[in-house]
């Protein structure tokens, strides 16, 4: 009866196992393999038993289900996004399955280990001492077989409950003490191997699951690749993708950095400088993708055009990559955490596989156990049988065998990740493949993702790579930019310049629209603080062209074809840039440039960076305007010494040191020193034999003495001191009889000398904002005098040789104190404005009325002493009224 019993238990605790493996480890296969499979053996056999309903039998089923540890409790560890698996290589998943093979191993040992006896002792009783007596052999009942009993599940001596009597060896120990003895050989004599190994198979298999996961949930990294795979697959379904792949990009030679793509025979070619990513340049290229080609999936079919939201979506696409590379490549964090992870679990192989070569044998059937426990039961000596020993011998050589698989592959993913430099990626392949040259070579986490990326399809990199391409970044903004700038709307920004050309302003655009080039009228183009400029070949169309205005511009490209067309054309170029180190190099090749201005936004110590490489190309220069912070004339001035005429330098309130360079610009005819800190006249500026303009404004100029050297300049005919220190006139201005137009406003001068109207063709004479109290009579000797301006001074009394310069057509005498004006003032027939505001006058003289060229738009004067003059004279119309506040004050003259 015993041994019925615990045959049929047995039984009971392999279909308890079944049931477990059925409803933990395999539902989702045994669903799909099984959809029609059979109730629990367990459950059927209590229907048919009739030991209670189905319900409680699968209640009881349950609750001893409980009690063990189901699989789904792990499921967080190895809960990954499915974005992720484009980031585990073959060996990854290799491993992940492995580590389940693993785990069901170790649940498997557990699940016996709890459900069955963990061993069974009995005492080694002396044969001597001990009488052995033969027994007869059990027969079953009625003639039926044990397995038979077993199988229909009771017998008939088991249903009639009848004893059957059995004899044996005596041991005269009770259920209790049995009890005791096995527990405590288990614990003392029992293997630790053999009592652990379910639970250490089940641990490590965890561990490893964590190990193998834990970069995809550490704050650190998760992040950064769940930034990474949600922009990968934006880039990767794209219609930009598409459409960039599909298209051949232009083999139109590029002129950037300073150097041609390919090698041009024109010297400097190339304008600002362009951004380079980190590290770029420096990588050795090293040939990582081995994408599949994309000519059968985009063959010569017609591409479709981007609407105005696909074309935002690929724009703000760029942005997003810009940004997240710049982010990713500033460390390494993503490599490092899969190289220790990867070491991690290599050292995990190494142990288990140490501990379990050594400790497999001790997993044995029968088991010595020796307890000093004769006093409780009699006995000392005990022979136990370990009951799962050979099932567990066998499960833990397939766990090794599954951890040595396991080391292998990661030996191998180890070699991967150290084989070659994984922090470096080259796109050299796609470059070559797509004719998209400019893809730049990323490094640290970015170029690790890829290197994964490329594991599980190289087709992903190949279209990430489209959206790093700066290429590809302004063919995308071009076609945004036609979609916006149409011609109409181009053709009515056209306006005439102060210099009567047609002109075409652009301001703050990410390029330059396509429909420019189809405006054909256009004779000067102004483009300002555009980032990214490219000229293309569609310049050419542009045959009235002549000015070209680039400010703020700090990138601009040149295609070759575009630049020999600008050097034909091209007479006018601005350029304002912030760094003098932006300034383009095609610039000096321009042969038949007339007139450039160089304008730096640049407030470095000294300008000392501002350098301009030789101007020996512009033959044909004329004008050349300098504007920055440099503490000496650039020496290759001189390289255009033969046909310069006209010289402006602004510094910028810098101190202007060395201006060597003047003497040798022979043919100069103006100069212009502005905000240069002068506190003299140049000496170099006695040697320009040629020179008919000179200004010096806005320096610091307290004396101007050597103004006697300049009758040497026999042709100088114009003379520009404003906003100085001068506080007197030297005496010998006499002596520049050539001078027409002197300008001294807005200095500290108190006295005019007498010498000064010497100068008898002057034609201009600018005295305004000084401290001048007194006019000598001999002002009256001007008689070529044309402009007058004595505005701003501490004047009271104006000599009436002032209207002997019968010429005059404009006098300014403004802000004085006079308080009258003289009768005389009728025999200025041309006078054409007259400026009397800011004086305490009572009246006015009627003989202006005799002024045949003076109208009350030229009269400014404060309206109640306008009003003095008689109305029967000198009233306007109403006309004329209405013109009395629009008017505005006559320019300085020129000749």
């Amino acid at each position: 009866m015993l041994f019925m019993r615990k045959v049929r238990r047995d039984y009971d605790v392999f279909i308890l196992c079944d049931d477990v493996m059925r409803s933990f480890f395999f539902p989702q296969l045994l669903t799909h393999v099984y959809p029609h499979s059979t109730p629990s053996p367990v459950l059927l056999r209590a229907r048919q038993e009739g030991r209670g309903d189905a319900s409680s039998a699968e209640a009881t089923l349950q609750k001893r289900i409980k009690m063990m540890i189901p699989v789904g409790e792990f499921k967080h560890f190895t809960e990954t996004k499915p974005a992720f698996r484009v980031l585990k290589p073959w060996w990854d998943v290799f491993t992940d399955y492995l580590t389940i093979a693993m785990l069901m191993v170790g649940m498997f040992g557990c699940t016996l280990q709890v459900t069955q006896d963990k061993i069974l002792c009995l005492p080694k009783v002396n044969a001597q001492s001990t009488p052995f007596q033969s027994f007869p052999r059990a027969q079953p009942h009625n003639n039926i077989s044990i397995t038979a009993l077993v199988l229909q599940g009771r017998s008939t001596a088991y249903k009639n409950k009848t004893p059957i009597k059995t004899q044996g060896v005596k041991t005269n120990m009770d259920y209790q003490q049995y009890n005791y003895v096995n527990q405590v050989c288990y614990e003392g004599a029992l293997h630790w191997y053999a009592k652990y190994f379910p639970y250490l198979a089940m641990i490590h298999s965890l561990v490893f699951i964590m190990c193998s996961n834990f970069w995809f949930k550490f704050p650190g990294t998760s992040s950064k690749l769940e930034h990474f795979i949600s922009v990968l697959v934006k880039c990767f379904e794209s219609p930009w993708t598409t459409r960039a792949l599909s298209e051949t990009v232009s083999g139109e030679t590029v002129v950037d950095g300073g150097k041609d793509e390919q090698e041009q025979p024109c010297p400097g070619s190339v304008t600002g400088t362009g951004t380079t990513g980190p590290g770029e340049g420096s990588i050795s290229k090293s040939q990582s993708v081995k994408s599949i080609s994309e000519k059968g999936l985009f063959g010569k079919a017609s591409i479709s055009v981007l609407d105005k939201q696909e074309g935002e979506q690929a724009k703000a696409l760029f942005e997003k990559v810009k940004k997240f590379r710049l982010h990713v490549e500033e460390g390494d964090i993503l490599y490092t955490m899969y190289v220790r992870q990867t070491v991690l679990k290599l050292l995990k192989f190494v142990v288990i596989v140490a501990y379990s070569g050594r400790f497999m044998s001790e997993v044995r059937f029968t088991v010595h156990c020796h307890l000093d426990v004769r006093h409780v039961t009699g006995y000392s000596d005990f022979l136990c049988n370990h009951a799962m020993a050979h099932f567990f011998s066998k499960l833990s050589a397939c766990y090794v065998a599954f951890v040595l698989v396991y080391g292998m592959v990661g030996l191998y993913s180890l070699y991967w990740l150290f084989r070659r430099s994984l922090k470096e990626y080259s796109f050299e392949y796609v470059r070559q493949e797509t004719s998209i040259g400019d893809i730049p070579d990323v490094r640290n986490d970015f170029a690790f993702m890829l290197h994964l990326l490329d594991q599980y399809d190289p087709l992903y990199s190949k279209r990430f790579a489209v959206f790093l391409s700066e290429v590809s970044e302004n063919k995308l903004t071009q076609l945004n930019l036609n979609h916006e700038w149409t011609i109409e709307k181009l053709r009515k920004r056209l306006a005439h310049n102060p210099d009567g050309r047609m002109e075409l302003h652009l301001f703050m655009l990410p390029g330059l629209p396509d429909g420019v080039f189809e405006l054909l009228e256009i004779e000067s183009l102004r483009l300002e603080l555009i980032p990214d400029l490219t000229i293309p070949l569609a310049t050419a169309q542009l045959a009235n062209l002549v000015e070209l205005s680039l400010q703020g511009c700090p990138r601009i490209k040149v295609q070759t074809s575009a630049l020999t067309f600008l050097r034909d054309v091209l007479r006018i170029l601005r350029l304002r840039f912030s760094d003098p180190r932006d300034l383009p190099v095609w610039v000096y090749s321009l042969r038949n440039l007339e007139e450039l201005y160089l304008m730096s936004d640049s407030t470095g110590e000294g300008g000392r960076a501002f350098t301009l490489e030789p101007l020996r190309e512009l033959k044909r220069l004329r004008v050349l305007f300098i504007k920055g912070s440099m503490s000496k004339l650039p020496a290759s001035v001189s390289d255009v010494a033969g046909h310069l005429q006209k010289l402006t330098v602004e510094n910028e309130g810098t101190r202007l040191v060395v201006l060597n360079s003047l003497k040798k610009l022979a043919c100069l005819a103006e100069l212009e020193l502005v905000r240069c800190d002068l506190e003299r006249i140049p000496h170099a500026v006695f040697s320009l034999g040629n020179l008919q303009e000179l200004e010096l404004r806005e320096n610091a100029l307290r004396s101007i003495e050597e103004i006697l050297s300049l009758q040497h300049l026999r042709k100088l005919t114009s003379l520009k001191l404003w906003n100085n220190h001068i506080a007197s006139i030297p005496e010998h201005v006499r002596r520049l009889q050539q001078l027409e137009r002197l300008y001294l406003s807005r200095n500290r001068i108190t006295v005019l000398p007498s010498q000064l109207f010497n100068c008898t063709k002057l034609r201009v004479l600018d005295l305004a904002h000084n401290e001048i109290r007194i006019v000598p009579p001999d002002v009256g000797v001007l008689q070529n005098l044309i402009h007058l301006s004595l505005t701003g001074n501490k004047l009271e009394i104006l000599p009436d040789e002032v209207f002997f310069c019968r010429r005059l057509k404009t006098l300014r005498l403004g802000g004085n104190g006079l308080t009258t004006l003289s009768a005389k003032v009728m025999q200025l027939s041309q006078l054409s404005l007259l400026e009397l505001r800011g004086n305490p006058l009572e009246a006015l003289p009627i003989e202006l009325a005799s002024c045949a060229s003076l109208r009350r738009a030229g009269l400014l004067v404060e309206n109640e002493i306008y009003e003095t003059l008689p109305h029967e004279q000198y009233q306007e119309s109403s006309e004329k009224k209405v013109l009395e506040n629009s008017s505005s004050p006559i320019s300085t003259l020129q000749t």
